[in-house]
């Protein structure tokens, strides 16, 4: 039987467009689908699927945590900081008082992360456990599924944000090709990054650097 009650992971850490969006589950470990896992061991229809089954569950309750692109390019801040504040939200709507969560390390000291999320849940009224654990994802099917949850959220409002240019914007991430040439192009076209981009990153610096380049040069 689990000593955990809740898990806790996010999405979206990395990428140069979008939210972060962490996600929480608290649920029995017999009420979670077979085939949960570590979301990036699934295929998108296999993560959608899981994702209803989770939410749909009166056995399972799921909560979300974002933080949008001006969050993040918010100078006074800092990634780690952002990804304990985004697991307090997740955490928050969904954990009971002495309730044990297991949580995906956001920081290079799993015991320090711990404490800042219990620290952060406190805060809300909320008194808990948390342990934090690199790879909790891969380790804990409670932890899998709510990576699996925050995923296809970060997913879903990735799609929203292709509505919005009425074209393909790629996954995000700062090595897709697809992605950088999104924030080219629409650089190029309008002299400036789109909403959607974290501004801060380096990849909209070497965009906007880049074209700034060009300019000069037809001169």
């Amino acid at each position: 039987m689990s000593p955990y009650q809740v898990g806790v992971d996010e999405a979206g850490k990395g990428p140069v467009i979008g939210p972060m969006v962490a996600a929480g589950v608290r649920a029995a470990e017999a009420d979670l689908p077979d085939r949960v896992d570590d979301s990036k061991q699934l295929t998108p229809a296999t993560r959608e699927s899981i994702a209803t089954q989770l939410r749909e569950s009166a056995a399972v309750a799921v909560d979300l945590g974002v933080i949008t692109t001006s969050e993040i390019d918010d100078p006074e801040t800092d990634m780690n900081s952002l990804t304990v504040a985004a697991q307090v939200q997740a955490l928050s709507g969904v954990a009971a008082d002495d309730d044990h969560a297991l949580v995906d390390a956001g920081d290079v000291s799993e015991s320090r992360f711990a404490r800042r999320v219990a620290d952060g849940v406190a805060d809300n009224g909320l008194s808990i456990n948390v342990t934090a654990e690199h790879g909790a994802d891969e380790a804990s099917r409670l932890v899998g599924a709510a990576s699996i949850v925050a995923k296809v959220e970060r997913d879903s409002r990735i799609n929203a944000v292709d509505e919005n240019y009425d074209r393909d914007i790629g996954s995000g991430y700062p090595s897709d090709p697809t992605t950088r040439a999104f924030l080219a192009d629409y650089v190029d076209g309008h002299g400036e990054l789109p909403a959607c981009a974290r501004r801060s990153w380096s990849t909209c610096e070497d965009v906007l650097a880049a074209a700034e380049q060009s300019g000069l040069d037809e001169f």
